[in-house]
């Protein structure tokens, strides 16, 4: 914390009395140590704190002022007068204090300080130099009456004197505070530019700047080593030739976008290694801007997080397909029906839902285990998968229950033929260890929009037409009776 002080000591403040000079320095040492708290920002408690220490040692000193002029002045009136200065003191400095027109407690304390400094110079320059002047001449023989006299019959000279001394002090005060603080502020600012350069230069992200137009004017150490170059050989180029990522024109789209937005993008972006092979990195970009709002710099951050990444789409995946089939599951295929029945609408087209269940799969499972069974399920899958579009869907919900999203049909005529060939393939012998399996299929469907009721209420009525199927004998499709044929 800087040496500057807001009230500096001039011997001219001595009074002639040892103990009441070394309280006044105290006063002032402790004036000054608030003053610094204030302009280095310091927490309030803290500031709360040395104002109480200073406060509680007024009282002190005045006291022992008081009995001083006591022991000297005896019951005269120039004491009772004293010590009500003191009294006033006090009631305004804890109305500035607690003064409630402003919030803020370090403008309150600013207030504060400038009233201290005021009348801490004029209280030892004025009234305590007087009375020390009539203690020491009463000491030394001379009549109260005629020391009195002495003490008050100042020169003009000495009260022009006063007057401008206590003028500088109120001046000085409020600019050292002032200038206390510009250099409290520049001293924390270089404090951050010093600790952003550690961080900078040491941390594992490799961290590029460039200009409004992309060419670079600053990396760390973290960026030469990725890219395998200098500092002197990167500097002016565009970035998009060290990270190719960036000539992908959807992405650059995406990040011009989001830039404009909101100044900050965060994503995957696949760059090519100096090895010339793709892999992805984690980057987070900013803009900086100007003081009229303009972009002046970018800040890149690269991380190198592939295999996070390949964890990440690998938790995505199993949280959205089955395990066995790698199907999409129940929670994925909600998803895929809200937005085949949106497109079902906005195109006019039709969306049939069907629910698909094995026959004759459970004695697979008893006769030959569940292995065998698994087996069955996956080559089903497999099967289900070859027969559908790039716009349908199916999913396994679980057990040997399958769903299937057709979408953009114009009839049922045309779900009737796919069903068919549905049939056909799941009934074909399935090879597993021990031979062959037969097993065939059940479907329940029901159409979007014919059927206007909601995603899960669909699914409700796909499988009444499955359990109608079942019904029927097996290895067939009905549609749900409620359900109005074209």
């Amino acid at each position: 914390m800087t040496q500057t002080e807001i009230f500096p000591w001039n011997p001219g403040f001595e009074t002639g009395l040892p103990v009441i000079d070394a309280q006044h320095r105290q006063l002032v040492e402790l004036l000054n140590r608030l003053a610094a708290h204030l302009a280095y920002r310091s927490a309030i408690p803290e500031l709360e704190a040395i104002f109480d220490q200073l406060t509680q040692y007024a009282a002190f000193h005045f006291q022992t002022e008081e009995s001083i002029w006591a022991q000297y002045l005896d019951s005269d009136d120039s004491v009772a007068l004293h010590k009500l200065s003191h009294q006033h003191f006090v009631t305004e400095l804890l109305a500035l204090k607690h003064d409630r027109t402003d919030a803020n407690f370090e403008k309150i304390l600013e207030r504060i300080v400038s009233f201290l400094t005021r009348w801490l110079a004029f209280h030892i320059l004025d009234t305590d130099k007087r009375m020390a002047q009539i203690a020491l001449a009463v000491g030394q023989g001379v009549p109260l009456e005629t020391a009195k006299r002495s003490a008050e019959d100042l020169t003009d000279a000495q009260q022009v004197l006063i007057k401008t001394i206590l003028r500088m002090y109120e001046n000085l005060s409020s600019r050292t505070l002032q200038l206390m603080k510009e250099v409290a502020e520049r001293q924390r600012a270089e404090t951050k530019l010093r600790l952003f350069a550690k961080v900078f230069e040491n941390t594992l992200e490799a961290i590029c700047i460039t200009d409004p137009e992309r060419r670079i004017i600053d990396v760390n150490v973290a960026f030469c080593q990725a890219t395998k170059n200098s500092s002197a050989e990167l500097l002016g180029k565009p970035l998009d030739r060290i990270k190719s990522g960036f000539t992908d024109t959807q992405l650059a789209a995406t990040i011009a976008q989001a830039m404009q937005a909101s100044g900050h993008w965060a994503g995957e972006i696949w760059n090519r290694n100096p090895n010339g092979e793709l892999e992805p990195e984690w980057l987070t970009l900013s803009a900086i801007k100007n003081s009229d709002g303009e972009i002046s710099h970018y800040v890149n951050v690269f991380s190198s997080v592939g295999e996070l990444i390949k964890r990440q789409r690998y938790l995505e995946h199993a949280a959205n397909h089955d395990a066995l089939t790698g199907l999409p599951n129940r929670l994925l295929l909600a998803d895929r029906m809200n937005v085949a029945m949106e497109l079902a609408l906005r195109t006019k087209t039709l969306l049939a839902v069907c629910y698909l269940d094995l026959d004759g799969f459970k004695p697979v499972n008893d006769h030959w285990g569940h292995e065998a069974g698994d087996e069955v399920l996956k080559q089903v899958a497999v099967r289900l998968k070859s027969l559908i579009r790039k716009c349908d869907t199916v999913a396994r919900l679980g057990g040997d229950e399958f769903v299937l999203l057709l979408g953009n049909m114009t009839n049922l005529t045309d779900c009737d033929s796919f069903l068919t060939r549905v049939l056909t393939e799941i009934e074909r012998p399935t090879p597993i260890a021990q031979g062959f399996a037969y097993v065939s299929a059940s479907i329940g469907v029901t159409v979007f929009p014919l059927d206007n009721v909601p995603a899960m209420t669909l699914l409700l009525h796909a499988d009444q037409g499955l359990y109608q199927a079942k019904n029927s004998g097996k290895s067939c499709f009905s549609y749900c009776s409620a359900l109005p044929r074209q």
